[in-house]
């Protein structure tokens, strides 16, 4: 199941109500797609909200690294790959 039909309410279910897109499922938590090959998810609640925190946490490093990226570029004027090919020529 992809992590649309695992986490939000189907809006062509007859029990969505009209005037709440985007509804979450009741027994659905954030991150918890019920896929751990690993057994690395926490079995605490509050180990998983910690685990939950630092996965936000990573992902907003990711998005501002990709923001340095595309600064680089801007300024530059060169991908970052022509960039580094470049230097090392």
């Amino acid at each position: 199941a992809s992590r649309a039909e695992a986490g939000w309410v189907d809006p062509a279910d007859f029990f969505c109500p009209v005037d709440q897109p985007g509804l979450l499922r009741d027994d659905y938590a954030p991150g918890d797609l019920k896929f751990d090959p690993f057994g690395l998810m926490p079995e605490d609640a509050k180990d998983f909200e910690l685990m939950q925190t630092k996965e936000l946490q990573n992902g907003r490093l990711a998005m501002l690294a990709a923001a340095g990226f595309l600064a680089q570029e801007a300024v530059v004027g060169q991908g970052n790959i022509e960039h580094l090919q470049s230097m090392y020529v």
